[in-house]
């Protein structure tokens, strides 16, 4: 792949994948695995969510609905809205949160 491109291309040899758009990346000759470990502590971290907090399984309910009249202006808009942009790159590796992420993105504009 990397002689093909080369004969249309000026490109560089930077080595073996190890990230790509924040997904850490893992090869071996029969598997590729894919993860964004870094981006989710990164992330758990700049919330203070990184010791404070354990995981667990919380399903979100589905039949909730959220208005964006309803409760007061958050005083710290700007932050949420980057709070909530940063798990929309984790939809690609985990699609179980896609739910969740699209419901938080409903209210980034509001």
């Amino acid at each position: 792949m990397k002689k093909y491109l080369q004969k249309y291309f000026q490109i560089k040899d930077v080595g073996s994948l190890k990230y790509f758009l924040g997904i850490e990346v893992a090869m071996s000759k029969k598997h590729i695995l894919q993860s964004h470990k870094k981006n989710v502590l990164d992330l758990l971290s700049e919330v203070e969510m990184l010791i404070r907090y354990r995981s667990i399984d919380c399903l979100m309910n589905v039949n909730t609905k959220l208005l964006a009249v309803q409760g007061e202006l958050l005083e710290y808009a700007e932050r949420y809205r980057r709070l909530v942009e940063k798990p929309n790159y984790l939809t690609a590796t985990r699609p179980g949160i896609t739910f969740a992420v699209s419901v938080e993105s409903v209210f980034i504009s509001t």
